[in-house]
């Protein structure tokens, strides 16, 4: 016979197992990661190395920056960080860009997001030469996502498929919705949830009947970046949640997806915070490291 409490724990157990903890997955990974630099590190004589590029004062980006850093202190890899006052001029920006590419200690190099309006994103982006395209934004790189043989893939996108891998989803068959049709998320993730089987459509703000088009879905990635837009009645009752939106309100980071009603509905689901996020930078960990062997392929022929 169980009491009252006991029941409570009981029901809290059920709700949580709906829950894909992306912090613990990507502590596994991380851990992987760790011991296969070791490995590398003995065998090559060299670690890893990332350069991350932060122009301005964004807050977020500040703060995601610092993450970076202490991911890759944790794990062996070496890092340099260039912190570059908003007034920098294009010319400048890609000047340092051009002196990271030649740089060998450096295999992975990252330009963070968002840019000042007076620098041209793409033409930065283009500037980071494909072999150290740590977050697959370059249009070389892109192009082998396209085909199915990249080296790496972009990293919240690799990060959706490693979480949703980790809960063994079945995804041939599956319909999946993609709320976002961004470069960075919306448009990568449907390549390589179509490399997986699934039958995909992309949603965005022209799309005629979004709610229609969510009810449908077996497994739903929101990157839209709108707080709370999609509610738990748009749902499919059953299908997987991915939130992948990080937005700041007077209650606090909240993701695309209204995750309390949505929690009802869905068999599984991402937080926020707590999921995608910090597969994200797992994924940037493993990104260098993969750009890192491809370096030591090349130098050894």
């Amino acid at each position: 016979m169980t009491n009252g409490s006991d029941k409570l724990a009981n029901i809290e157990t059920v709700v949580d197992e709906k829950v894909i903890d992306g912090k613990s997955i990507a502590r596994q990974i991380r851990k992987s990661v760790k011991e296969e630099i070791a490995v590398f590190k003995n065998e090559h004589g060299f670690v890893p190395g990332l350069a991350v590029v932060i122009v301005g004062e964004d807050a977020a980006s500040q703060k995601y920056v610092k993450s970076k850093k202490r991911a890759c202190k944790r794990l062996g890899i070496y890092s340099e960080e260039y912190a570059l006052d908003e007034n920098i001029s294009q010319r400048e920006l890609l000047e340092l860009i051009n002196k990271i590419n030649s740089d060998p200690k450096i295999h992975g190099l990252l330009v963070q997001r968002p840019l000042p309006s007076s620098i041209d994103t793409e033409l930065v982006t283009e500037a980071i030469l494909p072999s150290k395209d740590v977050d697959c934004f370059h249009s070389s790189n892109l192009g082998h996502l396209l085909i199915g043989d990249g080296k790496v893939f972009s990293c919240t996108p690799l990060g959706i498929i490693r979480l949703l891998e980790n809960i063994d989803y079945k995804f041939s068959g599956k319909k999946a919705v993609v709320v976002g049709r961004s470069n960075i998320v919306g448009k990568p993730i449907a390549l390589m949830l179509l490399q997986k089987n699934c039958t995909v459509t992309v949603c965005h703000s022209r799309t005629a009947d979004l709610e229609n088009e969510v009810k449908q879905a077996d497994l739903v990635i929101a990157a839209v970046g709108r707080p709370q837009m999609i509610k738990g009645s748009w749902l499919k009752p059953g299908c997987c949640v991915i939130d992948v939106g990080i937005n700041a309100t007077d209650t606090g980071l909240v993701g695309d997806v209204d995750y309390e009603s949505a929690k009802t509905v869905a068999a599984r689901i991402t937080p926020v915070p707590g999921g995608v996020g910090p597969m994200t930078i797992a994924m940037l960990m493993e990104n260098t490291l993969a750009l890192a062997k491809e370096f030591a392929k090349r130098k050894e022929m």
